[in-house]
């Protein structure tokens, strides 16, 4: 079988997508893989680490505050849909599966008018504008989280959870008689995170805890610099982290965004979390990934703007509260969706097989 995976631009469209080539090739080892995402983003270096052949479309995103700027916009995505044509009428799949962003959404379209059946895969509890518009082409449609019916056909709708990164589960916890402190913000960084935990290192260093700051590449040098002066073992300050499931497995807290992934991850280890969605991002959907855990007890929200005055004292209490944290991690279990990806596999072969 042949299979067409396109989306990208983020981490949080690529982990799940290769997730998901993965578990297709440990289901049928004979498959056929192509993705397709956008020229100059970061799935043009990251799916072919991971394996797989890809072709960059040359789509962009619409500018939304500059409307009069798009008219290169829809040149570049006719170009890419012409270019998609060619890709489908050559690889010829028996699936398309789509899991957003704007290059998902021209090879998607252009599937579906070809007559592939394709797949959505939706990471979010706010559906993206891609999947909404593909929503009526789409097959079938697996998604993170409850109440999606708001967004997509109720009768296309498979509760998967996201498909989360391999060998997670599989960190070993070294116990040293303290807390640790993990912060993550993503593979560019956070900048309010950064800047919260860089203010707060004093208070840090007096609780007597370890703390794991992964800083992002943007921030990397600024929050070296700042962290030299609280050079310790107690500190790690680094712009990446290779080892995440150990890193995970040590951590008694966790500070993140609430990007799908990472939200994902969150549940699946049962870690207590404190959630600080970003407010940069598409009709604010990582505040309700957020509050999905939130409203159920599995995680502490705090808002990007309090971060600042708010997220180092939050977490120091909370660290040191045994009681909640065993709260919390007992409720974040109860959200997670397990073997995702090869549940969503499943789905993507069904279809081939129709």
């Amino acid at each position: 079988m042949r299979y067409l995976i396109s989306g990208g631009g983020t981490g949080g469209h690529i982990f799940p997508a290769v997730s998901i080539a993965n578990a297709l090739r440990e289901l049928d080892s004979e498959a056929q893989i192509l993705f397709v995402g956008a020229l100059d983003r970061m799935e043009m270096q990251r799916v072919p680490e991971a394996g797989y052949e890809i072709i960059g479309l040359p789509v962009r995103g619409f500018n939304r505050a500059q409307p009069w700027k798009n008219i290169s916009v829809l040149i570049d995505l006719a170009r890419s849909m012409r270019m998609a044509k060619r890709i489908i009428r050559d690889f010829r799949p028996d699936v398309g599966v789509g899991v957003g962003g704007y290059a998902s959404g021209a090879a998607m379209k252009v599937a579906a008018k070809m007559g592939v059946p394709i797949l959505l895969q939706e990471q979010n509890g706010f559906a993206g504008v891609t999947n909404k518009l593909l929503k009526d082409d789409a097959k079938k449609i697996c998604v993170a989280y409850e109440g999606m019916e708001r967004f997509f056909p109720a009768d296309k709708i498979i509760l998967t959870g996201n498909p989360v990164r391999q060998n997670l589960t599989e960190g070993k916890r070294i116990e040293n008689g303290r807390k640790t402190l993990l912060i993550i913000g993503g593979s560019l960084g956070a900048k309010t995170i950064n800047d919260a935990i860089a203010a707060g290192l004093e208070r840090l260093q007096a609780a007597d805890i370890d703390v794991v700051w992964q800083t992002g590449k943007v921030y990397a040098e600024h929050c070296q610099q700042v962290a030299q002066s609280f050079a310790g073992k107690w500190l790690t300050c680094t712009p990446f982290l290779t080892d995440m499931p150990d890193r995970y497995a040590q951590a008694d807290l966790v500070i993140s965004r609430a990007g799908a992934s990472s939200i994902s991850e969150i549940c699946l280890l049962g870690k207590p979390a404190i959630l600080v969605p970003s407010p940069n991002v598409a009709e604010d959907h990582q505040t309700h990934n957020a509050m999905a855990l939130v409203k159920k007890d599995a995680a502490i929200l705090v808002r990007d703007k309090d971060a600042a005055a708010d997220l180092v004292d939050t977490a120091l209490a909370l660290i040191q509260d045994t009681e909640r944290l065993s709260v919390l991690h007992q409720n974040v279990l109860t959200l997670a969706e397990r073997d995702s990806a090869r549940r969503i596999a499943t789905e993507v072969m069904k279809l081939a097989s129709n």
